[in-house]
C-alpha cells in the first residue's frame, strides 16, 4: 500500500480550506420556525458538525439541533432543543454526548460544556464544564475515556466519568479520531496532516502525511478519512498509509462517521449521505442547504 499525495496546487487549497475550517465557530441564531418540535420537517440546515446511526435510526448533530430524516430526506427535529450541536457522538452504551452553544434566547452559558442524553436525544442533561467549554469534536472507544477537543482553549482533555477532566495536549485540530481496539491512540487533523498519539492525548507526533479534515475509525483495519476538498480515503493500518477511494458527493465534507468497516455517512455542502460499500458509492439521506463547510 502506498501513500497518495495530492498534487501540489491541490494540496495547496486543501490546507487554506482547513485553515479556514479551523477558525470557525459560528454562533448565527438560527431561523424561527413554527410547528411541535420532532414533529414537523424542518427547513434545509446550513451547517452539519456530528453524525451518527444508533438503533437503525440516523441522527445529525447541526448548527439548529439534532435532526432525522423525515419523509423525502427532509430534517426533523429531535426533541426540542435547537442549540448549536459543535461537538457530537454516541457512546458505546448508547448515551448520546454532545457539546456546543445554546440556541439564542434559551438562556445559560455561552458554552455547553459536556452534555448527555440516554433518551436518543430527546432531551439532555449537563454533565460538567458547562459555561466554560465548547468541544468542537467528542469520541471515545470500548473500555477508553471520552476525548473532547477543548476549541476554546486549543488543548485536548480527557474523562472517564464525564465529570472530572484531565488537561492533556495542546494543539490546533479540528477532528479526532480514538481507535476501537487501542483507546490510547488518537487521530487530530491539522493544518500540517494527521497528528498521532498513542499515550492517550498527552504528546503528538507532528502532523504530516495526508492532509484530511474529518476522520473515523470504523475497525481496527477500517479507518477512513476525507480531505478538505472532499477526497474520501481509507487506511488499514492506523493512518501510517492511505488509500484514495473516490470523491464524495455533494462538495466540501462537514462531517464523517465510519460505523463500521464499509459503512459510511457523511454531510456535505448538499447533504446527508450513507454508503454501504466502504464509499464506493452513496444515497442522499438529508438534504443541507450551506455555502461553506465545517465547524
Amino acid at each position: 500500500m502506498t501513500t497518495q499525495r495530492l498534487p501540489r496546487t491541490a494540496a495547496v487549497s486543501a490546507a487554506a480550506a482547513l485553515a479556514l475550517a479551523l477558525t470557525g465557530c459560528s454562533r448565527t441564531p438560527p431561523d424561527d420556525r413554527d410547528g411541535a418540535a420532532g414533529a414537523e420537517p424542518a427547513s434545509a440546515l446550513s451547517h452539519v458538525h456530528g453524525l451518527a446511526l444508533h438503533e437503525g435510526t440516523l441522527y445529525v448533530a447541526t448548527h439548529e439541533g439534532i435532526h432525522s430524516p423525515g419523509p423525502g430526506g427532509a430534517p426533523v427535529l429531535v426533541g426540542d432543543r435547537r442549540d448549536d450541536f459543535m461537538g457530537f457522538t454516541v457512546a458505546p452504551d448508547g448515551t448520546f454526548l454532545a457539546s456546543g452553544h445554546p440556541a439564542p434566547g434559551s438562556g445559560g452559558p455561552s458554552d455547553l460544556g459536556l452534555i448527555a442524553s440516554a433518551d436518543s436525544g430527546r432531551t439532555w442533561t449537563e454533565q460538567s464544564l458547562g459555561g466554560e467549554v465548547d468541544f468542537h469534536a467528542l469520541d471515545t472507544a470500548p473500555g477508553g475515556p471520552v476525548y473532547g477537543y477543548d476549541s476554546t482553549h486549543g488543548r485536548l482533555r480527557v474523562t472517564r466519568d464525564r465529570k472530572a477532566w484531565e488537561d492533556r495536549a495542546e494543539l490546533r485540530a479540528l477532528d479526532i479520531a480514538v481507535s476501537p481496539t487501542a483507546p490510547d491512540t488518537v487521530l487530530a487533523t491539522t493544518e500540517s496532516g494527521v497528528a498521532r498519539s498513542t499515550d492517550g492525548g498527552r504528546t503528538f507526533t507532528p502532523g504530516g502525511g495526508q492532509l484530511l479534515a474529518y476522520v473515523s475509525w470504523g475497525a481496527a483495519d477500517a479507518l477512513y478519512g476525507v480531505s478538505p476538498d472532499g477526497v474520501l480515503f481509507r487506511s488499514g493500518d492506523g493512518g501510517a498509509a492511505w488509500t484514495r477511494i473516490g470523491t464524495v458527493p455533494g462538495g466540501r465534507p462537514q462531517a464523517l462517521t465510519a460505523v463500521d468497516g464499509r459503512r459510511l455517512l457523511v454531510a456535505t455542502q448538499e447533504g446527508v449521505y450513507e454508503s454501504g460499500d466502504a464509499g464506493r458509492s452513496f444515497v442522499r439521506r438529508m438534504e443541507v442547504t450551506s455555502g461553506s463547510g465545517g465547524h
